[in-house]
């Protein structure tokens, strides 16, 4: 999921996904508010072409497998992200427009085309908790959060899955998030959200796990994330086939005007 605070994905997810290499001194003092800044930050290189997989599955068991291509770029602390799906035939050409903000009072700006009605929606308000295209991602979940949206406390630090990690835990500012808290473990050597677990109203409302997590191009690369939703009983698998990054990528393909085309 690309630099994206919940998990993100595809963002940026996706974004949530591609990260950077950790330079913090192990041994300074840091609370809530400076390690989510450490994960927000993280460098990953300046724009992102990322070709990767999505496996649905229910609980049944049955799976639905789709094609995506997902960019990202940087504009300074803010970021515009574009994802087209490419396969089945009924997903195909399908897309998705974010621009986050590294402004907590601004709201970020989100678009959808569908092809079968060719035509434009803008994805505000309470939408932004709808979950996107069947997977266990909500709107808002495939963007780069910013930090001042949540409170961040250090709940102390654990190991997971050999990997030494702060425990944080982040309560959201706005009361109409679909979250009330989310608690996250951060790989101290990545600044890597490797699990994080999402709580609503009734209780575990679904986790995020980092499968496989390496170095590409000396960036730090999620490779393989799930999402195990307890209250859907259902399940997202992200897989990232291929990556490149600082590819030049132009503005031109995040704007409005690119989805209106239909055509990517």
């Amino acid at each position: 999921m690309s630099r994206m605070w919940n998990a993100v994905i595809l963002a940026g997810v996706l974004v949530v996904l591609t990260v950077g290499g950790a330079e913090q001194a192990a041994s300074e003092e840091l609370d809530g508010r400076a390690i989510a800044k450490l994960v927000y930050d993280r460098p990953n290189g300046d724009d992102r072409k990322q070709i990767a997989t999505m496996t649905l599955v229910n609980q049944r068991g049955a799976t639905r497998v789709r094609k995506v291509d997902m960019f990202s770029k940087d504009y300074g602390e803010d970021q515009k992200s574009i994802m087209v799906f490419r396969e089945p035939a009924d997903v195909k050409n399908t897309m998705f427009l974010s621009w986050s903000y590294e402004d907590a009072t601004k709201d970020d700006d989100r678009w959808l085309y569908m092809p079968a009605m060719k035509n434009v929606r803008r994805i505000s308000g309470k939408s932004k908790n709808e979950y996107f295209m069947g997977t266990d991602f909500t709107y808002d979940d495939l963007g780069k959060r910013s930090v001042d949206k949540d409170k961040h406390t250090l709940l102390g630090e654990e190991q997971l899955e050999g990997r030494t990690c702060w425990k944080l835990e982040s309560v959201p500012v706005d009361p109409d998030d679909l979250y009330v808290r989310r608690v996250s473990w951060v790989d101290k050597e990545s600044h890597v959200l490797v699990r994080t677990e999402y709580y609503d109203k009734d209780g575990l409302n679904k986790t995020l796990v980092v499968k496989e997590l390496r170095q590409e191009k000396g960036i730090w690369t999620s490779f393989h994330t799930e999402v195990n939703s307890v209250s859907r009983q259902h399940q997202t698998i992200l897989k990232i086939e291929s990556i490149e990054y600082d590819t030049g990528l132009k503005d031109e393909l995040f704007r409005v005007a690119t989805l209106q085309s239909g055509r990517l």
